[in-house]
């Protein structure tokens, strides 16, 4: 594995990204992760922090098609995945594709929608596929979605269920800008917009090639066990009432292998866990109400199971 070549083209797109969205360069990792590992990523944010600006960069970084999908209470499924329409002179059924089918997905607002139609986006992120009047459509790789949804106590927003959620393999956010950071951004989109300057760093096959070579990167039995003991103690924190899935663990695992691909390893280590586990864990895990009362948070109470489940020692390597 060349792993100086393809570092090297990972920090170009990071780097040219930065030039869309300034001061986000750990988003903009952890979005990378995801799409490397196939996991999608849920980005709970205020409007107008530069989500969509975030994505279409990442698409032209890729060169790599993009679709936005603007969820509203009246969109319906068929939206979503697409139609079939009937033509009278073949006496056939053609499909139209919908939004959801291409590279680079972003879902804005999902949790504005009802929930059959958000059920039509997760079913196609789950399967990598579409079913249309019984026909079922494949998604080629790369196929990745970022949904955005707004915090819960905005009005008209319908909460995704838990099962749901658990498809996601990041949870992220953005934030404000800082003060400095907001001077910049007006400074750079005072004249040409940076995103319709910016250029392909990669082909879209070379992005394929590095989601297969990330499955190949090492992990030590120790640091499968390391995971494993991870969410499992959120299964069984007296302060939270559903834990992590097994899905979680899966996805945790899957997340470290892309990260250790990005940071040039093929190998992973337990800083690798420990780092990604809040991004993997925090949208998985229900506090109790009594928990909920007394104030506690779900970040918090991921730091504390991190400090409690012993750290592997041996250095790993294959």
């Amino acid at each position: 594995m060349k792993m100086n070549m393809k570092q090297q083209s990972i920090n170009n797109i990071v780097t040219n990204i930065n030039k869309v969205i300034v001061g986000k360069e750990e988003t903009v990792i952890l979005s990378l992760t995801a799409l490397l590992a196939r996991g999608h990523v849920l980005l709970e944010d205020i409007p107008g922090v530069g989500k969509t600006m975030l994505v279409r960069a990442l698409a032209k970084s890729l060169n790599c098609s993009f679709n936005r999908i603007q969820f509203t209470p009246d969109l319906l499924p068929s939206d979503v995945t697409g139609v079939s329409i009937y033509h009278p002179h073949s006496q056939q059924f053609e499909y139209k594709r919908g939004p959801i089918v291409g590279d680079i997905i972003l879902a804005d607002e999902i949790n504005r929608t009802s929930p059959k139609t958000q059920s039509a986006l997760l079913e196609a992120m789950e399967e990598g596929s579409v079913t249309v009047d019984g026909e079922t459509i494949q998604i080629d790789q790369p196929f990745f979605v970022m949904a955005t949804q707004n915090p819960i106590e905005y009005e008209g927003t319908y909460p995704l269920p838990e099962a749901q959620i658990d498809r996601f393999l990041l949870k992220l956010k953005m934030g404000y800008p800082t003060e400095i950071e907001e001077i910049e951004m007006l400074d750079i989109t005072s004249g040409i917009h940076p995103i319709e300057t910016i250029t392909a760093i990669i082909e879209r096959d070379d992005l394929i090639d590095m989601q297969k070579e990330v499955r190949d990167v090492y992990v030590d039995p120790i640091i499968q066990q390391y995971i494993v003991k991870i969410v499992r103690q959120t299964r069984e924190h007296p302060d939270i009432q559903l834990g992590g899935s097994p899905r979680s663990a899966i996805g945790l695992m899957g997340a470290s292998k892309a990260y250790a691909y990005i940071m040039g390893r093929d190998y992973c280590i337990p800083d690798d866990v420990i780092y990604l586990a809040p991004f993997v864990l925090n949208h998985r895990m229900l506090l109790t109400r009594e928990a909920n009362y007394e104030g506690k948070s779900v970040d918090r109470l991921i730091q504390d199971i991190l400090n409690q489940v012993e750290v592997p020692a041996q250095k790993v390597s294959n």
